[in-house]
Order: structure tokens, then sequence, then C-alpha cells
């Protein structure tokens, strides 16, 4: 107490000393002002308030107050539209280029034009653009990061077939396209050569990113399929880029002799990148490859390559951009140092700086200049001669390096997916004059299509060429006795759960099959994480797979919709029984949280919300949240639900008998009878075996196994200090609902607890 008051007296004596001595500073000061100064004081002639509004006013419309202003309403209806397209099965991407031209002249502009005069004035464009620029330039250098050159010469030379001919007969289609379209919609001063080879690529490229996280989503990742569309995919970035410069050194030059020279610069420039700098980068990302090495100095010696390689190709007259994804690719291909550095630059670029740039481009975009049929007839016609060259071209060229009809029409459709790269292209072609308006909001509707068409595409080949699903082939393997498959968020949680499934195997492991699944959001992964991940993720599995001698199969997928994933794959893979934890999570801020004990001071804000937004109710009538009343409703197998409160141990384990309904425990409590390190209880609370003979007797015939260690009680025990003793109870899901619903008080009291639903 004399401690507080002490504090207050020494923070009011100082405060008041101080502040006196600043108001005598200031009135000794006002002194020395001259007389000229005094007479040039201008008098008040508005109001405080007026003065207040004025100087309001001028800070609302400052340069950086607008620049805040445009990134916060960027972020979040880009957020909004990516949210939408990714629920209805699009790319986010769609999304971000949608709320571009929403935000634009388009709509906002046409239906707000004050609004939109307002937050995008014409002189602020500038700042948006230059800052979409620097956004550009670290995403793309993670793009050339995410490049493995090792998995490009592993499959080079069908990828090479694949990816080139994807680009050939596009380019050559956009070439003869330019043809009919050069006198009526090329700009002023740009010669046919310029204006076709922009037309031409801008045909050719694919979004390697975008067929990345389709490939992740689709579950493709890890097939010779996916692996072989990456590499494509990869190969023809790379080819493209390279097509890219060479025609924007054609155009900046005015002819193709004048560009040699600058053709031999980027030729001398990649190969310095990559036969001088590549190997003492690399010498440096093997030292510092773990986190603590890389350091502020180490961070930004790989930031000053990055911005050197974009200022080298900018001046070179090829552009920042390939300049930035030459710097990616050349980085140290260390796994362990992209993790981190990608993880360093991944959040900024994506989230808050890269949504800039769809928006700024869907500022340049007006599709209303395309107020004629004849220009909707020409939009048409540019898609038809993109969709046909890409996926033509792909596909025939994938029949003949010998892949099947449905692998090479799938490659066909994933190589068509141009989404962000083609924005790029479009956007560096606008910027050097050579396309126009008109024919750039054609083109931004052509990206828009044909990154939307990818999914529906895959969906009808998936429908009329159907083939086993990744799922099904991990689980054809021949039937055993008894097969469970774990499906887990933590890997604590799945290591809980596999010690588990051992116990409900009995000992004869090898006629039994345990399956581990976990099921990733795919927004959290990228090409270059994914594994690393995975092998993380399923470490504490396999460290108590091997404790416990038992083998098991490893399922691992990123997934879009994962109630749904292990819904599918529970009922397509021949399993025996489906298990899936709750944590504590679920239950936190709800009632049936506060009968488990599972309570906690703050509601996590999430749940908050799906509360409010009648998402989600405080106490479901299914006892459990609705993503896990969906598995248990769906699910074909018998499923059980793990509520898991510090599980240590599986040693003592209760299985109480409700109702003649729950007869099928007793399977469950033979199994864990026979394990001679369990103690097993089992108790009839409601004398159920007076009610049922072959309850009785099936009762009886368990704990004879081992009088020492079975224990059969005929009265409810269902107290504090006897559960408290328990690590397990293992209970039908009927029960379950009925104890939750009455309110029962043994329930506050229970240990974790195996929910099964037959």
């Amino acid at each position: 107490m004399m401690k507080n008051i002490r504090n207050i007296l020494f923070y009011t004596l100082t405060i008041g000393v101080f502040s006196a001595l600043l108001y005598f500073f200031i009135r000794q000061g006002q002194f020395l002002e001259s007389p000229d100064l005094l007479k040039n004081k201008p008098v008040a002639a508005t109001s405080s308030w007026e003065q207040f509004a004025d100087t309001f006013g001028h800070n609302l419309t400052h340069p950086l107050a607008i620049l805040l202003l445009q990134i916060i309403t960027i972020i979040i209806i880009a957020r909004v539209f990516g949210w939408f397209c990714k629920s209805i099965g699009q790319p986010t991407v769609i999304g971000e280029i949608a709320a571009g031209i929403f935000l634009g002249p388009s709509l906002l502009g046409l239906y707000f034009p004050e609004f939109s005069a307002f937050l995008f004035p014409k002189q602020s464009l500038g700042n948006l653009q230059f800052l979409s620029q620097i956004g550009l330039i670290l995403f793309m250098f993670i793009i050339g990061m995410e490049l493995d050159l090792k998995v490009l010469k592993t499959k080079a030379q069908e990828a090479v077939v694949i990816s080139h001919a994807s680009i050939i007969l596009p380019f050559a289609l956009g070439v003869g396209l330019a043809l009919f379209m050069y006198e009526r919609f090329a700009p002023d001063g740009i010669s046919f050569l310029s204006f076709s080879l922009f037309i031409g690529i801008a045909l050719s490229i694919t979004a390697f990113p975008v067929l990345a996280r389709i490939v992740q989503e689709r579950g493709l990742s890890r097939t010779k399929l996916g692996m072989m569309v990456i590499t494509c995919a990869a190969t023809d970035d790379i080819t493209a880029w390279c097509i890219l410069a060479a025609v924007i050194a054609i155009v900046k030059a005015g002819s193709f002799v004048s560009s040699i020279y600058t053709i031999i610069l980027a030729a001398a420039y990649v190969f310095f990148m990559l036969r001088v700098l590549k190997p003492v980068l690399k010498r440096i990302g093997d030292h510092y490859s773990y986190r603590e090495g890389l350091t502020k100095p180490v961070v930004a010696l790989f930031f000053i390559v990055l911005l050197l390689s974009a200022f080298c190709t900018e001046v070179l007259g090829i552009h920042a951009l390939f300049g930035a994804f030459m710097a990616g690719v050349i980085m140290p291909s260390n796994q362990s140092f992209r993790n981190i550095f990608i993880e360093k630059v991944e959040d900024v670029s994506l989230v808050l700086l890269l949504p800039l740039f769809f928006v700024f481009t869907g500022l340049r975009t007006q599709i209303g200049l395309l107020n004629d049929p004849y220009l909707w007839q020409v939009t048409g016609l540019i898609i038809a001669a993109a969709v046909t060259g890409k996926f033509i071209g792909s596909a025939v060229a994938a029949r003949f390096v010998k892949q099947s009809w449905r692998d090479s029409l799938i490659i066909g459709s994933l190589m068509n997916t141009r989404g962000l790269m083609e924005l790029v292209v479009l956007n560096i072609g606008y910027d050097i004059g050579v396309l126009s308006p008109e024919i750039f909001a054609m083109m931004v509707i052509m990206a828009l299509a044909t990154t939307c068409m990818t999914g529906p595409a895959l969906d009808l080949i998936d429908r009329f060429m159907p083939q086993k699903n990744w799922e099904k082939v991990a689980a054809a393997h021949e039937s055993s006795r008894f097969s469970i498959l774990i499906a887990f968020a933590s890997p604590q949680g799945g290591r809980k759960m596999m010690r588990l499934a051992r116990y409900l195997i009995q000992k004869q492991t090898e006629s039994h099959q345990v399956t581990a699944l976990h099921l990733s959001p795919s927004s959290y992964l990228n090409q270059v994480n994914t594994e690393e991940y995975q092998q993380e993720t399923f470490r504490p599995i396999k460290e108590e797979a091997a404790s416990l001698d038992l083998s098991f199969d490893a399922l691992f997928k990123p997934s879009q919709n994962i109630e749904h994933d292990i819904i599918e794959t529970a009922n397509e893979g021949a399993y025996d029984m489906l298990m899936i934890g709750i944590g504590r999570t679920v239950f936190e801020g709800t009632f049936l949280g506060k009968i488990l004990g599972f309570t906690s001071k703050i509601i996590s804000p999430e749940r908050l919300f799906d509360t409010i937004t009648g998402k989600e109710k405080l106490f479901h009538a299914n006892v459990f949240d609705e993503r896990t009343a969906q598995i248990i409703k769906s699910v074909k197998v018998p499923v059980g639900i793990l509520i898991e409160k510090n599980l240590d141990k599986v040693e003592d384990i209760l299985v109480p008998i409700f109702s003649p309904a729950d007869r099928f425990l007793i399977q469950f409590a033979q199994k864990l009878g026979l394990q001679e390190n369990i103690r097993l209880t089992m108790m009839d609370p409601a004398s159920t075996a007076v009610l049922s003979s072959e309850i009785h007797d099936e009762l009886i015939e368990i704990s004879e196994i081992d009088p020492e260690r079975i224990t059969l009680l005929d009265e409810n025990m269902l107290e504090k200090d006897f559960l408290q003793g328990k690590d397990l109870m293992i209970i039908s899901l009927a029960s379950w609902k009925k104890a939750v619903e009455s309110h029962s008080l043994w329930l506050s009291h229970s240990p974790s607890v195996l929910i099964v639903r037959e």
C-alpha cells in the first residue's frame, strides 16, 4: 500500500513540476518574438468547429490517408470476393480479379462515380501502381523460389515437349489473330511485329501459381500426373518469360535488329545469375539455413540481390519482374532456407500488396468500352483461340508422350489456366503502349474465363472418364478383420488416437490395418513447404507407432472442405471404424463445455462471430458442433469421437452399458479385455443385464477373462472420485446424448470419453 502511495506522489510531483516548467519556458519564448511576427498573425475569421472541419477534410484527402484507405478497402473487398469464389469451387485469384473490376470504372465508377473519384482520384493511381509493382516483384520472387529445377531435370524431356507445344500453338494462333485485329485495335505508332508478338505471348502464358494450387486442392500433388503437370507449368513459365523478355526488348527497341543488343545483354545477365551468383548464394544459404541464422544482415543481403536483379532487367529493357523471377530461381535450393524465406515474404506480398495489383488492373479495365456486339464477338474469338491453342496443344502433346487420354485432357485443362500471370503480361503490354484499352479489357475477360473453366473441366473429365481416386487406391489393400481410420488435426491428438487404436485391434496387429489421415486447409500450403509440413505432421504419429510396434498407412491431402473429405474417405475406403478427435476449443464458451469442465475466460472471436451470425448456437441440439454432427450423420461405418481431457495414458477404462441398445459396446470391451496392461471396468448402472440374458451372459464372459483386471459393477458408481480415477470412458452416442440433455452431474467429472456411434 505504502509503495503505491509513493509511486502516485512521485508521478504527481514529476508531472506537475515539469508541466509548470514547460509553461514558463513557452511564456518566456513568446516575449522573444519580433513585433512584425505579432502584426502578421492572422485573426481567426471562422469558428473553431469550421477550422477543425477544414483541417479534418485536408487530412482526409492527404495522399497518405487516401493510400491507406485504398489499401484497407482493397484488402477487405478482395478477401470477401476471394472467399465467395472459394466457396463455389473457384480459385481465390478469380475473386481478387473480380474485386478489382468491381472497384474499377466498370462497376463502382459507373454507378457511384463521386465515391469512386474520392476513393481512387487520378493523382493517387501512381502511388497505387508503384506499391502494387513492389508486391508483384516480391510475388515473382516467390514464384521463382517455388520452382524446383531438380524436378525439371528429372522430367525435362516430356515436360519440354508438352509445355513448348502448349506455347507454340496458341502463340501461332495469337499472331494469326493479330492479322485480323491489327488495323482496328492496334494503338497508333505500334508496328505489326510488336502487336502480333504481344498477342501471341498473351495467349501462350500459363498461371503456374494458380495451377499449382488447383493440383494441391485436387489431391494430385503427390501423384505422377500432378508432378508432370507442375513440371510442365514450370517449364512453360520459364520459357514464356524468356520469350516475353525478348518481345519487350523488340517492342522497346522498335525493330528486331536493334533489339539484338538488348537480347545479348539479357543473355549475359542470365549467364551471370546462373553460373556466377547462384553458387555464391548456395554457399551462404547452406551456412545460414536455420531460422536463427537468417539474421537481418543475411536477409538484407538476399533482398539486395532481389532488388539489384530487378533493377538490372528494368534498365536492360526486359522489365523488373523478370529480374525478380530470376532472383527467386537462383536462391539456394536448400529446402529449409526456402521455407523460412518464403514465410518472411509470402504474407506481405500475397495478402497486403498483391491485391493492390488486382485492383489497379481492375481500375484499368473498362468493360464499358465493349459497347458493341462486334467487340464482344472479337472477345469470344480471343477466348476461343486461347482455349483451342492451349488446351489442344497441351493435350495432344501429352498424348504423344504416352500419357493416357484422361491424363492428357487433365493436363490440357490445367495448362489452360491463366490467372495472375496473364494479368502481369497484360499490364506490361498496357504500360509500354502495345495494348489499347479495348484490347486490354478483352484480354482480362479472357483471363477470367479460361481460369474459371478449369475446375468445371476437371469435374467433367472425372465424370465421363472416372478413375479410382487417391483414397480408393490408398485403401485398396487386402481386406483385414478390423480396419481403423484415424482422422486427426493436431499431431499430439493423432498420437493419442493411435495409442487407443492399438488397443482396439487386439494383439494380432499384422492382421489389422490402421490408417492415419490428416487433411490440411489448402491455403496453408505451397509447393515448397508441403513435403516438410507432411513430415512434421506425421512425425509424432510415427514415433508413437514405433513405440507400439504398430505399422500404419499415412494419408495426407490439402483440402478445401475437410469434413466432406473425411466422410468420403471413410465411406469409400472399406474401413470398419472411423475415429475423430475433438479438443477443448470445440466446447469452449458453450453450455456443454461448462458441463465437461472446458471453460474459458474468453470465448474465441471465431465462435462468438459464428454465434452472432447464426452459423453456430451456444448449445447444439446435436450435442456436437455442426461439422462433427455432419460427419456422424454421413459416415456409413461406425464412428468413434474422442473428447480428449489430458489423456496421457490408457490404462484404466470404464465401459457403461445404459440400455440394451448399448450391447454393441461389449465388442469393444472384449477387445480391450485381451490387453494385459489394461484395467477394465464394465458397469451396468440401469440393470440392463436383468432385461437381457444375452447381455448378462456376455458381461459374465468378459469378466471371467481375467477377474483381477476386469471388474463388473451392477450399481451406478458415476461419482467424482470414481470417475477421476479412470483414464477413459467408452460410451454409446445415444447414451451420451441422454446424459447431456438431462444435464447429468457426472459429466463434469468424466475423464476422456470415446463416444461410439454404431
